[in-house]
């Protein structure tokens, strides 16, 4: 079946299908994630124009180290205020990712997702134009806070089992510990990636 049918059809499908057949998965911490994630930092900048990058980060729990996490890559690619997100969009889409969710300031792909399950290599890219990066803040306190990293790893491991096929339940219930620590996090960090 060709990639672009593929494609077509995971996006016909509903939710209750989609996350049947992407369910929650939670995994030790793999050091495997932070080569991953260089790979395809190296192939976005090949992909896309150096100019329209501003910064690509490595979010999410995958990037914090030593706790337990979805085996997703979670991608943070910042662009200047002027860059056109829709003809970025389209060259994502070319790259191979597929369009999750797009607002007039940001627009979320996935890659990795078949109709067969995840693939080996999973990816969440998050294209936001500059400064808007709390996840940067969360992630560098959890990574030099290792007790808070703990008990986000406990949180999640305690909604993963409840909450295996429904997605935004999973995170709606992290949301407030999130919130607390993102907030603590800037105020430590104060401009730190302005």
């Amino acid at each position: 079946m060709a990639k672009d049918e593929s494609s077509n059809q995971l996006l016909k499908m509903s939710l209750a299908e989609l996350w049947e057949l992407f369910p929650i998965i939670l995994s030790p911490f793999n050091p495997l994630w932070r080569e991953w994630f260089e790979e395809e930092k190296a192939f976005l900048l090949k992909s896309l124009a150096p100019e329209k990058v501003l910064r690509i980060s490595h979010i999410g729990s995958t990037a914090i180290g030593g706790i337990w996490a979805k085996p997703i890559i979670d991608i943070l690619v910042e662009v200047p205020r002027e860059a056109s997100l829709s003809q970025l969009k389209q060259v994502l889409l070319e790259a191979g990712y597929l369009c999750m969710q797009e607002t007039p300031t940001r627009i979320s792909f996935n890659k990795g997702y078949t109709l067969q399950g995840f693939a080996e290599k999973v990816f969440h890219l998050h294209l936001r134009y500059w400064g808007d990066n709390d996840e940067l803040y969360f992630r560098d306190y959890l990574q030099e806070h290792l007790l808070v990293a703990r008990q986000y790893e406990v949180l999640k491991l305690s909604l993963w089992k409840p909450y295996q096929h429904d997605r935004d339940a999973y995170t709606a219930h992290k949301t407030d510990f999130i919130r607390k620590y993102t907030q603590i996090a800037k105020k430590r960090y104060q401009g730190r990636y302005e």
